[in-house]
């Protein structure tokens, strides 16, 4: 199949080496280290706990139901003793509830996953959500309700700084391979496709290896920021484009990131919950690194990990630098969905001072959804909702390049993602007037 390529994009400077050759190191846990798992880590309803204050638990023991078909189970991090279920830091939500565990050992051993009777539920019951970000449930991505010919998986790592994706793809090929052999074999796809940046070839040549024994076709992408972009990836693989407002099921395909695809591998031949995450951090720390990380840990212990921070910290960012967020406590804890932990001090930061638009039409080039920034800003800072949505702004999918590419330091990814909430109630609203 042929490399079709997506409109727009970017191509900011990727800053990758300074990790990209570091193999992925596991975190060790220390005796009284605190882990504070958040219940609410994916896109849906929140976990339910079912754990006790004082009640000891396990690595991989469930401690979290999940509350819903679109919800998934949490399950302990560690082996130690529950110090309680309340209000903990959460990198999206402020605080949310949440499960603090006090570690006791380093426990190499896990509980496994319960016996299940079909693929899905064996997914589900190991609490495997998106890897690349999102979030969402894999269960359920993975239950579609219509015939899908296509499974995508996504080995773009298009983000600057991020390569925890590449190092999972250097370190676990075959794993990711097997997995996502799984998903297509369970839900009877036709084709498989891995797509992995060009500017991977380490990973390029592992897996062009292992095409012909599985069945699978890889295609090498362009290095374009978004090109991990779920909609961008599919119209650059598979020149389908995914109708506004609805899912990629709509075109017949299903993407999955491929550390989802090693973790579904782990989940059903080994029988192993969604307990740890490799992490990339990186920037002004004295030894970036990549590391295996039990969900829960605050990113003060991975900081401490890596050296420390050289000089002052200014800004310290959850995942990548486009599309992540600043964190404002070092106690925040790794969640399912976090990729990597970005340093910066005053000097790493450019001058963020705004001007008015000059209307140079740099952020219509570069939108990769073929929006209109420009004019959409003028309706964020009136409060005009009802224009924006008229604009499609519920289409944005907050990748950044827009804000990347203002010579005036419009705010503008950041203005819609807040103006999508405010039109999301509204459109409730509206609904529930309409009942």
């Amino acid at each position: 199949m042929p490399f079709f390529g997506f409109k727009g994009g970017i191509h900011p400077q990727y800053n990758k080496s300074a990790t990209s050759g570091c193999a992925v190191e596991r975190l060790a846990v220390k005796a009284g280290d605190i882990v504070s798992i958040p219940l609410s880590q994916h896109i849906g309803a929140p976990a339910k706990a079912v754990v006790t204050k004082g009640q000891q638990v396990k690595k991989g023991e469930l401690i979290a139901e999940a509350a819903g078909f679109i919800s998934s189970p949490v399950h302990s991090s560690v082996t130690g003793k529950v110090l309680g279920i309340a209000s903990v830091i959460h990198p999206m939500a402020g605080r949310v509830e949440g499960i603090s565990i006090e570690a006791e050992c380093d426990d190499e051993d896990f509980v496994p996953a319960p016996d299940t009777e079909t693929f899905q539920k064996a997914v589900q019951a190991a609490g495997i959500t998106g890897l690349g970000g999102a979030s969402f449930p894999s269960h359920v991505k993975l239950s579609p309700p219509k015939e899908v010919d296509t499974l995508l998986i996504n080995g773009a790592e298009c983000e600057p700084y991020l390569t925890c994706d590449h190092r999972m793809m250097i370190e676990r090929s075959l794993d990711i391979v097997k997995g996502a052999v799984l998903i297509q074999k369970n839900l009877k796809i036709k084709n498989l496709i891995i797509a992995i940046e060009k500017n991977k070839p380490a990973s390029i040549a592992l897996f062009r290896k292992m095409e012909k024994e599985y069945g699978f076709e890889l295609i090498p992408l362009d290095v374009k920021y978004p090109q991990g972009g779920e909609k961008q990836l599919i119209k650059a693989c598979t020149d389908r484009i995914v109708p506004e407002g609805k899912l990629p099921l709509e075109v017949g395909v299903i993407v999955h990131n491929v550390g989802t695809a090693a973790a579904v591998y782990d989940a059903v031949e080994h029988k192993k919950p969604l307990f740890e995450r490799v992490v990339t951090v990186t920037g002004a720390v004295r030894n970036p690194k990549n590391l295996l990380v039990p969900i829960g840990t605050p990113i003060s212990r991975l900081i401490e990990e890596c050296g420390g921070f050289i000089g002052v910290p200014r800004k310290i960012v959850m995942g990548g630098p486009m599309m992540g967020l600043a964190v404002s406590s070092m106690e925040t804890p790794v969640i399912k969905g976090t990729s990597g932990i970005l340093v910066y001090r005053q000097e790493d930061l450019p001058d963020l001072k705004q001007t008015p638009c000059i209307r140079c039409g740099r952020c219509v080039d570069a939108c990769p959804m073929a929006l209109v920034p420009s004019a959409m800003d003028r309706y964020v800072v009136r409060e005009m909702y009802e224009a924006l949505e008229e604009y499609h702004v519920m289409n944005c999918i907050e990748c950044g390049c827009c804000t990347y590419v203002c010579p005036a330091r419009r705010t503008l990814a950041s203005g819609f993602r807040t103006s999508k909430r405010h039109i999301l109630r509204m459109i409730k609203e509206r609904e529930a007037n309409n009942a």
